[in-house]
């Protein structure tokens, strides 16, 4: 009897050392409490995180002080054609005022420097005619006369009449003959038919009485010039005076 209840005590304890050996070789898994990683499972390196994380759900919203970026209104198709049939349409109007400008500008008219002929026609004739109409002889006043009727035109006439009465009036009484000159002259407008001059001229004022004297000066004006009959007139004398 006491054999046997030996034996069943010695079995109980062989029974619990066992069991203690195999609750020592497996240990239960921890609960996390929040703190250090998982021990079940391996550390994730930050930049392979889920990218539905804490981190990334922080860049859906703006940091406090910070604006979120303003997003730039778009023009729709219809909106930039308005815009730019507008534009073409302000340069179309303004190139063709820019045309009617030169067009009309007379400096752009002039073919003082590029028609030669045609101006080395006109400065040949007035100075001849600036000689003969601007020069008088109290013993042929005939000749001044015929010179004013083939050279000069329009207003150019009273202009010319009123220089010169104090010359007539003078010259019987005095012998005087006058003489001019053309020294130089240039032509700064040409445009067709119509023609403006600069004349630089000496001027010789010979007093034959009976005490012979002789006076010169010099003279600078401007004369328009139109061609009729295939002729340059004088058509308005300039002294710059007023």
């Amino acid at each position: 009897m006491s054999t046997t209840r030996h034996l069943v005590n010695r079995q109980r304890r062989l029974a619990t050392v066992a069991a203690a050996e195999r609750a020592a070789t497996t240990t239960p898994p921890r609960p996390r409490s929040g703190r250090g990683p998982d021990p079940e499972k391996p550390d994730t390196p930050q930049d392979e995180a889920d990218p539905h994380s804490e981190e990334d759900d922080g860049d859906d919203e703006p940091e406090a002080g910070k604006k979120a970026p303003r997003r730039r209104p778009r023009l729709s198709l219809p909106a930039v054609l308005c815009v730019l049939t507008l534009v073409l349409g302000a340069v179309a109007a303004w190139a063709f005022t820019s045309a009617a400008s030169l067009r009309d500008d007379p400096s752009r008219q002039n073919t003082a420097l590029t028609d030669i002929s045609r101006t080395s026609e006109v400065k040949g004739q007035i100075t001849e005619a600036v000689g003969a109409v601007f020069s008088y002889d109290y013993a042929s006043p005939t000749k001044a006369e015929t010179a004013v009727t083939k050279y000069l035109t329009g207003k150019a006439v009273q202009q010319h009449a009123d220089m010169l009465a104090e010359v007539r009036e003078q010259a019987p009484k005095q012998k005087l003959v006058l003489t001019t000159t053309v020294t130089d002259s240039g032509v700064e407008l040409l445009d067709g038919d119509r023609a403006r001059l600069l004349i630089y001229a000496d001027q010789r004022n010979t007093r034959t009485g009976k005490s012979e004297e002789t006076t010169y000066a010099a003279a600078m004006f401007s004369v328009d010039a139109v061609r009729k009959g295939g002729s340059w007139r004088i058509s308005a004398i300039d002294t710059f005076t007023r």
